[in-house]
């Protein structure tokens, strides 16, 4: 995909949470995605030139102090054995390295939005080379790399799914044991404590994104996180919650009654919008574009909220003005891969929209959200956030739902709130 020059990735770096303390390290999703490595403060180099193609890795040394400390770390001979790569380097050496490499080499394609830090480094030997007078050729051309990577992302291998699917296993216990476990008077953040406890015992990571366990009015509040309140009777509770597991996500969202069963304004809304969702799930093939699942989750969305008496007029009139969007503000879904909303394009180079392609993999999650002092819309839906996500892969032929083992139906999710073996 490049052209004569050299490609430079660097891992992520420890971040400072507090004073002398770091949040857990988290691996840089493009160089983990090319190079597999796990460790921070490295750096992946490809090299193309008219002899072929070259891997450098660069890599922390071993050091007895730091692995007392930090644990120990594969080193340059370790990293030899590990990965298929031509060289592999200690960091340190970077700089030497790097200044030999570029001597002759026109372009360089790094991330030219990411580590400033670096990027001022790689400017730095840039510019001592061009100052050389010995130097006859010396790199002028900064290419930005992560649109090439990001076409790559996109589509997924199936290596890469069933990946993802192990995160799913891992979700779909941690979120059918929030419904039967869940009970009024806990406090939101037990069943979050409940979710990634499970999440962490099961393998993974970490949560993917911070867990929303938003109940009653707080679901109508799209990124809700503070997860402090108590659950009362006759309210739902929406959670958005998934893990990381090898570094790949999952992101669902289930919306159940804290008393085991819904009333029939909640049942009614609820239904509505997973009718709406299968619907959109159902459209999905080869060549469809996201704007046409937005329309038509926003019709339907628009239907069913006219339907109910939550949005009054003719479909057409309401759809036009946009009355619908008050209770859907958000996007029918996103891409999902090693970032929960993965760092993969969804226009080409010049600004079209993607067409789905197999391997594609997305999320799909209408919902309604009406906050409990809009007297506009019948007192009996007022302060119901209600949203229905899963994870669906493109395929040959159609799509498939990797996370439709997940309770959703309201008979499977009220058995699993009153204790019942759903049937089937």
């Amino acid at each position: 995909m490049i052209d004569e020059g050299i490609m430079l990735i660097p891992a992520a770096m420890h971040q400072m949470r507090s004073n002398d303390t770091e949040y857990p390290f988290r691996q840089n999703s493009n160089f983990y995605y090319l190079s597999g490595f796990e460790e921070d403060n490295a750096l992946l180099l490809l090299q193309r030139s008219k002899k072929g193609m070259k891997q450098i890795l660069f890599v922390q040394k071993k050091d007895r102090t730091k692995a007392l400390w930090s644990g120990k770390r594969l080193g340059v001979d370790g990293a030899k054995k590990r990965f298929h790569i031509d060289k592999v380097y200690a960091i340190e050496q970077l700089d030497t390295v790097l200044v030999k490499l570029l001597k002759g080499v026109q372009n360089i394609y790094i991330d030219l939005y990411g580590n400033r830090a670096f990027f001022h480094r790689i400017h730095t030997l840039c510019r001592t080379l061009y100052e050389d007078r010995h130097v006859k050729v010396s790199p002028h051309g900064f290419l930005h790399v992560n649109l090439l990577i990001e076409q790559m992302r996109l589509i997924k291998s199936k290596d890469e799914i069933a990946v993802i699917e192990q995160a799913l296993e891992i979700t779909k216990e941690a979120h059918e044991t929030a419904m039967k476990m869940a009970k009024k008077g806990m406090f939101e953040y037990e069943l979050q404590a409940l979710i990634e406890q499970i999440f962490t015992t099961r393998g993974a990571q970490s949560e993917a994104y911070s867990t929303i366990v938003a109940s009653g009015n707080n679901a109508n509040t799209l990124h809700y996180i503070a997860n402090n309140c108590r659950l009362r009777q006759g309210d739902l509770i929406l959670i958005d919650a998934g893990c990381e597991y090898a570094m790949y996500a999952s992101d669902i969202t289930r919306t159940f009654p804290v008393s085991g069963t819904f009333s029939p304004a909640q049942k009614a809304l609820y239904n509505m919008i997973l009718e709406v969702q299968l619907a959109v799930i159902d459209a999905i093939a080869p060549g469809v574009r996201r704007s046409k699942l937005q329309r038509l989750c926003e019709t339907k969305l628009c239907e069913g909220l006219i339907a109910l008496g939550i949005i009054k007029g003719r479909l057409k009139t309401a759809l036009k003005h946009g009355a619908h969007k008050k209770y859907f503000p958000h996007g029918v879904g996103h891409w999902m891969g090693i970032d929960v909303h993965d760092q993969a394009p969804y226009v080409d180079a010049q600004g079209r929209e993607l067409a789905l392609e197999p391997g594609m993999v997305l999320t799909v999650e209408p919902g309604i959200y009406i906050d409990q002092h809009d007297t506009g819309v019948p007192e009996r839906y007022r302060g119901i956030g209600i949203r229905i996500e899963d994870d669906i892969v493109v395929t040959r032929t159609g799509c498939r739902n990797l996370s439709q083992h997940i309770a959703k139906r309201v008979e499977e999710i009220e058995a699993l709130c009153v204790g019942v073996a759903p049937a089937g």
